[in-house]
């Protein structure tokens, strides 16, 4: 989609530029006051599209949980090809047959909204896999005792087994040494200097 240039805009009146090819909305203002004449600067930029709909599909997705309180949604993407991925998650885990349900009764749901109204979308359901990262504390709770990385904001690597999770952090039980000189220390991380945790796979 060509546009005349936003910054020099011939209309001196408040414009709106949808550059659907990004999902990104771009808000134009006048500015009446300004030091030399007229001038037209950008007043609002954010991805409105997306955010809109991820907002919406969150809303589906939510009225479908609530009859079953121990499953819980983690994240929904959405791909500029409207690919809509959904992670979910349960307390006691979830099943590929739990997966495959939410999946019918969203599916119809969004067809029903008309959200996309030349039908072109397609949705995936599924638990979140070992690559992607714990989101929410009730994540973090069901997978106590299993072996995790932690990234900190720094940088910094720690691996440890999940031993608690409370409101501002966790505890790791970290192992360092080798045979007599192996020692196990718990150590706190709070969650405001985690920036990433992972699940470790143990064969």
């Amino acid at each position: 989609m060509q546009l005349e240039n936003p910054w020099n805009p011939s209309n001196p009146q408040i414009r709106d530029y949808v550059w659907k090819e990004l999902g990104i909305y771009l808000t134009f203002a006048l500015v009446k006051e300004a030091t030399e004449g007229n001038e037209i600067v950008p007043f609002f930029i954010f991805r409105m599209q997306n955010e809109t709909t991820v907002g919406l599909i969150t809303s589906m997705l939510q009225s479908i949980l609530d009859a079953e309180p121990s499953y819980f949604l983690v994240e929904v993407r959405i791909k500029p090809t409207n690919n809509i991925k959904v992670f979910l998650d349960g307390d006691s885990g979830i099943t590929i047959e739990k997966c495959v349900q939410v999946n019918r009764a969203l599916y119809k749901k969004i067809e029903e909204a008309n959200i996309f109204p030349q039908g072109d979308f397609s949705l995936e359901i599924s638990s979140p896999g070992l690559d992607e990262p714990l989101k929410l504390k009730r994540q973090y709770a069901k997978n106590i005792g299993r072996k995790v990385e932690i990234v900190l904001v720094d940088g910094t690597k720690k691996e440890g087994n999940l031993q608690h999770v409370s409101e501002d952090g966790i505890i790791l039980e970290e192992i360092t040494g080798k045979n007599r000189n192996r020692q196990s220390n718990n150590n706190t991380y709070l969650f405001n200097n985690i920036k990433t945790t992972k699940i470790q796979a143990v064969f």
